[in-house]
């Protein structure tokens, strides 16, 4: 008994690291989940030994559900924004989480404790170093309703180029009644273009009503 619940406190201290990073990140699934996720794991993987050990069975037979299971756990911290995909990373630290807690409950403490803090490193280090080196850019859809005169869209076009790293597409819908024009752009920003610049130069376009950056 003393043995199991030394697994279990490990487990919530490794799932509490790794919870830890990902709520200060203020993704969906944070410090609770995680804590409960590879202390769920590691009691699975501890039922299956003793399990298996008193009725002579295979000892992964339980554990062995825990991984597919999770990935409907994961498919629900991934969420779409606009373009952009979001949650992929804490997806994954879910998954990677649950097998550090079957580690634990095999009693592989060692290497649940250095998985542990090199998926720390990851999480931390390397978003510093992606930021700002490798993920730069950003794609948004801008949709701007404006008066139907000469000029109106060469002048929306003019603008998106200016404030945009590359305008990926440009479509146009024409209302005959209200006279008006919806344009909606999808363009790669970089991430340093801040949206109060982006609505003050949409803004200064003459005849825009309105507009939504996504």
């Amino acid at each position: 008994m003393t043995d199991m619940l030394i697994r279990i406190g490990i487990s919530l201290v490794l799932g509490g690291i790794i919870g830890f990073e990902r709520e200060r990140d203020s993704q969906p699934a944070g410090l609770r989940t995680h804590m409960i996720l590879v202390v769920g794991a590691c009691l699975a993987m501890m039922l299956s030994v003793n399990i298996a050990t008193a009725a002579g069975t295979d000892p992964a037979r339980l554990a062995a559900q825990v991984i597919p299971g999770i990935g409907f756990l994961g498919a629900g911290a991934i969420m779409r924004s606009g373009f952009n995909v979001k949650g992929l990373t804490t997806a994954t630290t879910l998954w990677t989480m649950a097998i550090i807690g079957l580690a634990v409950g095999s009693g592989y403490f060692e290497v649940a404790v250095i998985t542990t803090l090199v998926l720390m490193l990851v999480l931390s280090v390397l978003d510093v170093v992606e930021k700002r080196f490798v993920r730069i850019n950003v794609i948004r859809s801008v949709t701007v309703e404006v008066h139907d005169h000469k000029g109106i869209i060469r002048d929306v076009r003019k603008t998106m180029a200016r404030i945009a790293d590359q305008v990926i597409s440009f479509s146009v819908q024409k209302s005959i009644k209200s006279k008006t024009l919806r344009l909606v752009i999808v363009a790669r920003f970089n991430r340093s273009e801040k949206l109060e610049n982006m609505v003050e130069q949409i803004s200064e376009i003459e005849g825009v009503k309105g507009f939504k950056i996504e």
